[in-house]
């Protein structure tokens, strides 16, 4: 089967990981017991994540040009994504989080960075990426202008859109009707689905509703419908839903039906959650073939 073209718009930032006992009160001092540097942002994992079920991916976006810029780029290049139409940014810092872990949870500070000159600027003069594109996929951690102009020009050429809506934020509602598919988490899913006219059957069809270890939820006839999720031993539960992304742009794009494709998508991230590491985590194609044809569901 010819490889789907998948363009990822997105985010690109360095993960800064700091593992204590506690977070320190304010004003406070404390040892830390490990540090590690990954790579990250939501559209870097999404796209590392479709590359490795052997799409062609191309990405578009911005680093710095800077020791971590140079970096990530050479990562993406390193996972077969085609980097051509990254742009480096003089003089500016690639993007990072600051990832605190304590007591089995954390706390991020990102600095966008070079992620903001993701520009619609940026956007249009890739047009012809876009146009050639079977699928493109998008997150909320580039400049929405920048998004929205993305959706306008795969609308005008005819390419079906996957928006992830994080960090979520609040929608133009006419711009709901030119997205295909829309994957909220259950946090997330509160805020869009109560500004979005859910009255519309048009619409609803359009969410798919990420929930971790029970699966996804789509919308049949108004009502939501359980794509059950797979049992796994978890180890670290970061890029899952990247995971899913990836994988449910790569299964849309082969013209797989919903529910078969959100069955695929969440196999991927099920097998993501057993190693550390958002990106390296991310499993490849022979591998998802074979759990699906193992596991059971839960």
């Amino acid at each position: 089967m010819e490889k789907r073209r998948i363009t990822v718009i997105g985010s690109i930032n360095m993960d800064l990981v700091t593992s204590t006992e506690r977070i320190p009160e304010l004003g406070e001092t404390v040892s830390g017991t490990s540090f590690t540097t990954k790579a990250g942002g939501k559209g870097a994992n999404q796209a590392v994540a479709a590359a490795n079920l052997n799409a062609d991916v191309t990405f578009v976006g911005c680093v710095g040009d800077d020791a971590f810029g140079h970096q990530l780029l050479k990562n993406l290049q390193d996972k077969r994504i085609n980097t051509d139409y990254i742009k480096v940014v003089p003089e500016t810092e690639t993007g990072i989080a600051a990832i605190t872990i304590a007591n089995k949870d954390n706390s991020i500070i990102v600095v966008p960075g070079a992620n903001l000159h993701v520009t619609p600027e940026l956007v249009e003069r890739h047009e012809k990426v876009i146009a050639e594109s079977d699928i493109i996929l998008l997150q909320l951690e580039i400049p929405l202008r920048a998004v929205e102009r993305a959706i306008e020009i795969a609308n005008n050429h005819g390419v079906k859109v996957i928006l992830n809506p994080a960090p979520v934020q609040k929608l133009q509602k006419k711009l709901y009707e030119k997205i295909d598919y829309i994957t909220p988490n259950e946090h997330e899913s509160i805020v869009l689905l109560d500004e979005m006219d859910t009255e519309k059957e048009s619409l609803t069809t359009k969410i798919v509703i990420t929930r971790g270890k029970q699966g996804a939820s789509i919308f049949e006839k108004g009502k939501q419908v359980l794509i059950e999720g797979f049992t796994t031993e978890v180890i670290d539960t970061t890029g899952a839903g990247d995971a899913f992304n990836g994988a449910l742009a790569v299964a849309i794009s082969e013209g797989k039906p919903l529910k078969e494709a959100c069955r695929f998508a969440n196999a991927v991230a099920a097998i993501s959650v057993t190693r550390l590491g958002a990106q390296s985590g991310m499993p490849g194609l022979e591998e998802v073939k074979a759990f699906l044809k193992n596991v059971n569901h839960i």
